[in-house]
């Protein structure tokens, strides 16, 4: 049983956040967006180089365990398996959802984001 963690995935989140925000800075120049699958053109010297890729299907895999994982168990349940009880299915079945509503949200925050960089005057 892997669960998706909310902490680790809040923790990501600010850690994606804060790279991006290095990146967004007054000192950035164009190197700092042309490479947005790492953060290796941020210019910050020590800054850890992030591989948005890997992290972002880190993410979706862990959105599709939980919902897997849910979907068995509620199948588990429903055919009396005695190892399965209602509230763990319940708990995992609300994790799955919580997990994909904060995915489309993450979504929803980068397409707008790449719409306003796309729109902005250079």
């Amino acid at each position: 049983m892997d669960p998706v963690g909310m902490e680790s995935l809040l923790a990501k989140l600010q850690a994606a956040r804060d790279v991006v925000g290095r990146g967004l800075g007054p000192a950035s120049g164009p190197a700092a967006t042309a490479g947005l699958g790492s953060a290796a053109g941020l210019g910050a010297k020590g800054a850890t180089k992030v591989d948005f890729g890997a992290m972002l299907k880190r993410t979706l895999d862990g959105v599709d365990s939980a919902q897997a994982q849910s979907t068995t168990m509620a199948e588990k349940f429903q055919l009396g398996d005695p190892s399965v009880t209602l509230e763990e299915t319940m708990v995992a079945v609300q994790k799955a959802s919580l997990s994909f509503q904060q995915l489309v949200q993450i979504r929803n925050r980068v397409v707008a984001a790449y719409h306003d960089v796309m729109n902005m005057q250079v």
